[in-house]
């Protein structure tokens, strides 16, 4: 196991390529500035960014675990490290620690039907758990991917959204809150999609990620279908300053988001969850 020193000291990492993916999101590809040729994660983890002279701040992992060799993140400028992110270009260079945290159920979904509900950039930390089940689909049953968004141009991965709703092996529902010019698809809350998504509620696996309200609706929906409360998975990525659970900036209730999360089981934080003040 890494020591605490190796934990909190980043290493230096080269953007590779860059791609703005709305007027305030933006993806990073990463590669290793020197030395380590991969980099593993496991789907559902997250690392710490370090923009030099800035700060650092926990962005989910959202690339292919099947494909080492590069790390991407997209994350939303809403700060000043953010920002100083996006404005990264080609070559230059940051920190990263981790990968930290824990991850999408996708071995224990194996044999399982499997629903993925995202809400706006909730994409993101879920896309390398579809990733994964896309490469071993004969693993899993029925899939079915929901995502919504507030507008169509607050959408991520277009092209590949599209590519994915012209399989034939996966369920793939859009929609957004607010339709605009040119717009034909399904206008409506992402949750609307859950009870008529192809899956037997009572062997799926539910992976949700997205606004926390737009996850407590997710939950009332799923437990509608009959989905069990242990069979439902969350990402709750809260105020993470240092990874390792040193600092307790994300402690929730007897958890540290950082340690034990940010993927949890309904049921082992379901209490907390309910409380506004934690």
């Amino acid at each position: 196991m890494a020591s605490v020193r190796e934990q909190m000291t980043p290493l230096p990492f080269r953007v590779k390529r860059t791609v703005q993916e709305t007027h305030d999101t933006f993806t990073l590809e990463l590669e290793p500035a020197g030395g380590k040729s991969n980099f593993a994660f496991a789907a559902g983890q997250f690392n710490m960014l370090y923009a030099f002279g800035v700060g650092e701040v926990p962005i989910s992992i959202s690339g292919d675990p099947g494909k080492s060799q590069a790390l991407v993140h997209t994350t939303r400028a809403v700060g000043h490290v953010t920002e100083a992110l996006r404005k990264l270009k080609k070559g230059d260079l940051l920190g990263i620690r981790g990968p930290f945290g824990s991850s999408w159920p996708i071995t224990q979904a194996r044999g399982c039907d499997v629903v993925l509900v995202a809400g706006g950039i909730g994409l993101a930390p879920l896309r390398p758990a579809f990733y994964h089940i896309l490469s071993h689909r004969e693993e899993y049953g029925q899939v079915a991917l929901l995502y919504g968004t507030r507008t169509p141009q607050d959408m991520l991965y277009e092209r590949e959204l599209e590519q994915w709703r012209g399989r034939f092996d996966v369920e793939v529902g859009i929609t957004v809150d607010r339709a605009t010019t040119g717009w034909k698809g399904s206008v409506g809350v992402v949750t609307r999609l859950i009870s008529k998504a192809p899956f037997d509620p009572h062997t799926a696996i539910a992976m949700v990620c997205g606004p926390e309200i737009m996850m407590r609706y997710a939950i009332m929906e799923l437990q509608k279908r009959g989905v069990a409360d242990s069979r439902i998975y969350l990402s709750m990525e809260r105020n993470m300053k240092c990874g390792i659970g040193l600092c307790g900036h994300c402690q929730f209730g007897p958890t540290f988001v950082c340690k034990d999360g940010p993927v949890y089981s309904y049921d082992s934080i379901r209490d907390w969850l309910r409380k506004r003040e934690i």
